[in-house]
């Protein structure tokens, strides 16, 4: 027990030092009494660079859940491959949607000064709908986007387009004071609303008029997001 105490020490640089001979000599445990070591936890603890690295690893492994999908087909004429059209256009409009989620979200991380209990959760909120993107994507090129799989994929787009606004209104909550990069989140949190009420839009569009123009759609919304906000760059920048 005593050399885990002396670990504990060295671990935290008391060891070999004056520190560790006061200590010693009023007969302090560490492991008894670790009350001097919270703040040091509590820097850690509150990093968000766990929650980057986390995050990074949904990303990539939404991504290669989809690209496991695509099935090699067994033959070489064009009828064999027409029918791999619509599942590798899925295949296209997914990859490029993780691809425009996982920059935003890499930038308004950027903005992240501390983190807490709530964004933690919009963190994992936003990545819950996110990671059901393989199988709307892959119900969707399967079925030739028939409308049902093309307005479902429609509400998975304005429920992760919502949990991403709730992430970033979270982020700008701990701003205390008024600033450029709060500006800079708060106008995204427009957009994002704006993107949601198109994204509504595509799921009429895909159940009563035709899949297609709810397709094109939810292109031109994804278009409105491929460049990440030059706002926070410049914010970040001063």
């Amino acid at each position: 027990m005593r050399k885990f105490e002396n670990d504990v020490m060295a671990a935290f640089g008391y060891a070999h030092s004056a520190t560790a001979q006061s200590l010693e000599s009023q007969h302090f445990y560490p492991c008894r009494d670790i009350s001097m070591f919270v703040p040091y936890f509590q820097n850690r603890i509150m990093n968000k660079s766990r929650l980057e690295a986390f995050s990074d690893g949904v990303f990539a492994i939404i991504i290669t859940i989809m690209v496991l999908e695509l099935k090699v087909p067994e033959g070489t004429s064009w009828d064999t491959m027409k029918h791999l059209l619509p599942v590798f256009g899925s295949y296209i409009m997914s990859f490029v949607f993780i691809a425009i989620y996982w920059m935003n979200h890499h930038h308004i991380m950027h903005t992240l000064k501390k983190v807490n209990g709530g964004i933690l959760w919009a963190n994992m909120h936003l990545l819950f709908w996110l990671s059901l993107i393989p199988f709307a994507t892959g119900w969707m090129g399967e079925n030739n986007f028939e409308r049902v799989t093309v307005a479902l994929y429609g509400a998975l787009l304005i429920l992760s387009g919502l949990a991403y606004t709730i992430l970033s209104s979270a982020i700008c909550k701990t701003y205390t004071e008024h600033t450029k990069l709060s500006t800079a989140i708060a106008k995204g949190n427009v957009k994002g609303v704006w993107s949601i009420i198109l994204y509504s839009a595509s799921i009429p569009l895909a159940l009563f008029i035709h899949p297609a123009l709810a397709a094109v759609l939810i292109v031109a919304v994804s278009v409105m997001w491929i460049i990440p906000s030059k706002d926070i760059e410049r914010a970040l920048e001063d």
